[in-house]
């Protein structure tokens, strides 16, 4: 339903025509539209994140809200895990990342994302693509079976966000897009 409503955002919140929909670049109202989609799919993926991590989320609800998730990454994309505790910072698939953050060790787990922001423009590959980092800082909480802090950090994240063209029919009609896609999750600094 979100894929949809992301389409019809794109498709008609921006009233462009099919003859510019054809042209490869972005005007400065389509990359408004094009940023707003991009921020919002960062803000779904850290709602994503608070669900799958919260220790009383039914196992079935997180399995399908981890293949939610999944939808919003370019195939292959990898998140950045690291600790205060040590030094190294592991990347893990998509997939393995939300599996594991399921797992986590504690009895309660609080995840907030805040201060989402572009921090590059969007920069035109050669083969068309669009591709901008968005940075957020995430803060995590770990709680015991009494409900004390045991465990908590703040971490700088970079997102790689890829716009995409794409084309889908609607009512017979070959409508041209353009999609956003999440890639990697970068650790660029870890606090308390």
């Amino acid at each position: 339903m979100k894929r949809i409503a992301y389409l019809l955002i794109l498709v008609f919140g921006l009233g462009l025509s099919s003859q510019l929909w054809a042209q490869d670049n972005l005007t400065p109202e389509r990359k408004q539209a094009i940023d707003s989609l991009a921020l919002e799919k960062v803000k779904d993926l850290s709602k994503y994140i608070s669900i799958i991590g919260d220790k009383e989320t039914p196992w079935s609800e997180a399995n399908r809200v981890i293949d939610r998730a999944e939808e919003l990454f370019m195939q292959g994309s990898e998140m950045g895990v690291s600790s205060l505790v040590k030094p190294e910072i592991k990347y893990y698939p998509v997939r393995k990342y939300f599996e594991r953050l399921m797992r986590l060790n504690y009895n309660k787990v609080e995840i907030e994302w805040y201060d989402i922001e572009y921090v590059s423009d969007l920069q035109r590959q050669p083969d068309g693509t669009y591709v901008g980092v968005i940075t957020v800082f995430q803060k995590f909480k770990g709680y015991d079976k009494e409900g004390r802090l045991i465990y908590q950090d703040t971490t700088k994240k970079d997102i790689t966000v890829y716009v995409k063209r794409k084309e889908t029919q609607i009512g017979g009609r070959l409508i041209g897009f353009w999609d956003v896609l999440l890639g990697d999750i970068r650790v660029k600094e870890t606090t308390l």
